[in-house]
């Protein structure tokens, strides 16, 4: 780790989120322009983001499948609208075992075409519906411009793939997987999320109707968090996914797809990192509690190293992932500094004083200096750190929602809109006219975000050309 400070978000937002990546060690850039390496620290916090989706989608009963990489070319274009909205990203495979191909394969930028491809073989019957798949891996994206997490050619992700008899179901569906990844989102990310609908502008290429969860970062840009897709019966037509129904008709499967992807952990970086580096909420750090034994080269280490090695036990047994930081050539000043770069939740500092009091010292990450800390009996020691972890996945969240409720705006015209997506969100009526879409994004950079799917019906005035409006969008700039 470099003892240089990172440039500070004030001063460069977008360059101290690349130093805190690269020093934190989630990350590296990869000989390939626009690839990344995810490291062992930023694959732990992909594995814990892993296992809370995992579990969320086996309780709704969803089961796992892998599809293939390769896809043939004819099959993107069999859904128009698709393939005009994926062809400039994608990497053509023409050769192969050094032979030119017949058909070139499409490396997969989603799976929509070859799942809908293999549904169409597995699906006769209403009895075979529905089908609830999700797979884990890889897509590419022949993407311009490339930021670590946020937007890589290469990319992991999650991408659930559902097919249905009817088309409430589906949509059933596709609004009961926005609500996982808004609870995954708030409950264990502490990332304060607004559901909400795309733009027809806005939406995934095929869908009929996309939905998304968009956080703010604290630089007040917009990320797209996840996404939700209805996909109609667009997909089940162009692959001729057919049924028997209940009284012998045949009709055509109703389909939604759904993805998170590594592009989350983008969003946990900025919306809770500092100046110091990462904050990591505590249900998803890949060491929630480290402990750093204070030594002195004159006094025997061996009794701080016992009390340390069974408070580590302890912790471990209460199920906490612990970490043990006992190197000999830093100082106690270097590891604080290091710990606190890598957004480690909890520090317990134990030194020869803290075994005649029978003490230990305990730091929180999300709050630096004196006030984070506290010195606490170790008996009891378990039940302290779990009630702090929980503190801190408390605070955390609430001051990521005060941040972001405090840049919300209700701009009273469209020259107040401009100012206000400057610095924030503008939250205001649209006529959801493309035109008045492109002129924001034109004049301002800012886009629509999504169209809350909790907001009271009313109408007003678009802010925009002033026709009559029924319903609010947010506006932003975004990743």
């Amino acid at each position: 780790m470099s003892d240089d400070k990172l440039t500070p978000r004030s001063v460069d937002f977008s360059e101290w989120y690349n130093q805190l990546v690269l020093r934190a060690e989630l990350a590296d850039y990869a000989p390939v322009r626009g690839c990344m390496v995810v490291r062992p620290y930023g694959w732990a916090l992909w594995e814990n983001i892993q296992q809370a989706l995992d579990r969320r989608f086996k309780e709704t009963g969803h089961v796992n499948a892998a599809f293939p990489l390769f896809i043939p070319m004819s099959f993107l274009e069999k859904e128009k609208e698709h393939v005009e909205g994926f062809s400039p990203e994608l990497a053509v495979v023409t050769h192969g075992g050094g032979e030119k191909l017949e058909e070139p394969l499409v490396v997969r930028p989603t799976s929509e075409t070859i799942i809908g491809y293999m549904y169409s073989k597995w699906v006769q019957s209403y009895r075979d519906l529905p089908i609830l798949i999700n797979q884990w891996g890889n897509v590419v994206r022949w993407e311009m411009r490339t930021r670590l997490f946020l937007r890589t050619l290469e990319f992991f992700w999650q991408e659930g793939h559902t097919a249905h008899a009817t088309e409430q179901e589906a949509i059933e569906e596709t609004l009961r997987m926005l609500d996982v990844y808004e609870d995954f989102a708030i409950n264990d990310a502490a990332v304060p999320v607004i559901k909400g609908l795309k733009s027809q502008t806005e939406k995934f290429a095929g869908a009929v109707m996309s939905t998304t969860i968009e956080a703010m970062m604290q630089d007040t840009r917009a990320l797209q968090s996840g996404t939700s897709h209805f996909l109609g019966q667009n997909f089940a037509k162009a692959f001729d996914i057919k049924f028997l129904d209940e009284k012998n008709t045949l009709q055509y499967a109703w389909t939604t797809s759904w993805g998170l992807s590594t592009r989350f952990i983008g969003a946990i970086i900025m919306t809770h990192g500092d100046d110091q580096g990462l904050i990591l909420p505590p249900k998803l750090a890949p060491i929630q509690v480290v402990i750093i034994p204070i030594l002195k080269s004159d006094i025997d280490a061996t009794p701080v190293m016992e009390t340390v090695r069974r408070v580590e036990a302890e912790l471990k047994a209460a199920g906490l992932r612990v970490k043990v930081d006992d190197r000999t050539e830093v100082t106690p000043g270097f590891k604080f500094n290091d710990w606190e770069l890598r957004g480690v939740p909890v520090r317990i500092e134990i030194g020869p004083k803290d075994l005649e009091k029978g003490t230990a010292a305990l730091a929180r990450r999300d709050k630096p200096g004196k006030e984070g800390k506290s010195l606490v009996p170790q008996a009891g020691l378990v039940e302290v750190v779990k009630a702090l972890l929980n503190d801190i996945h408390a605070s955390l969240l609430a001051r990521a929602t005060a941040f972001r409720d405090s840049h919300i705006f209700d701009p009273k015209d469209y020259a107040e809109l401009t100012e206000a997506v400057q610095n924030g969100w503008a939250y205001s009526y649209w006529c959801e006219s493309a035109e008045c879409e492109a002129k924001v994004k034109e004049d301002t950079k800012a886009t629509t975000r999504c169209i809350p799917l909790n907001q009271e019906e009313g109408k007003g005035k678009c802010i925009v050309c002033g026709k009559e409006a029924k319903r609010k969008v947010y506006f932003a700039r975004a990743y």
